[in-house]
């Protein structure tokens, strides 16, 4: 089985959209990668409206708590998935990915829900992307004539 992917996601406070994120791929995609999350302004807390939402999808964030990005420095990443809309520091050495995700955190309650959504749908994709990754050499390997 092929290493876990490091992925780290990135929003301006994580306080709803990088956490949202995190928490999916936490639940879903545990079996390849390893999910984290940070802003480049950290709020004081998780929004409300985020742990409510998220509750819907059976994923607790009640202990889960804002992060600067330059408290995750020293872990190397595979992919860093920017949903910030600003740039990131040139000191990230991996893969950074940009997501367009509105911010929900003055939104009101139901869009706030559709934001979730779409983290939702995006990180599945990212997920089932990984899983084909990890699938490719099996397949190669199975499906391959015997001797050849």
């Amino acid at each position: 089985m092929s290493a876990l992917k490091r992925v780290l996601f990135v929003c301006v406070g994580n306080a709803c959209r990088s956490q949202m994120a995190e928490g999916f791929a936490r639940k879903y995609g545990s079996d390849v990668l390893i999910a984290a999350s940070a802003g480049l302004a950290p709020a004081s807390g998780v929004a409300s409206d985020t742990v409510r939402a998220m509750d819907e999808k059976s994923i607790n964030l009640r202990d889960h708590f804002p992060k600067h990005l330059r408290h995750l420095e020293r872990v190397k990443f595979d992919l860093v998935i920017n949903i910030s809309g600003y740039p990131l520091p040139e000191s990230i050495e991996c893969e950074v990915r940009g997501w367009d995700i509105d911010d929900p955190v003055c939104m009101d309650y139901a869009e706030h829900c559709e934001i979730r959504d779409q983290i939702e749908r995006k990180v599945m994709e990212l997920i089932l992307e990984f899983r084909r990754a990890q699938a490719a050499p099996n397949l190669t390997r199975f499906g391959s004539a015997p001797g050849s």
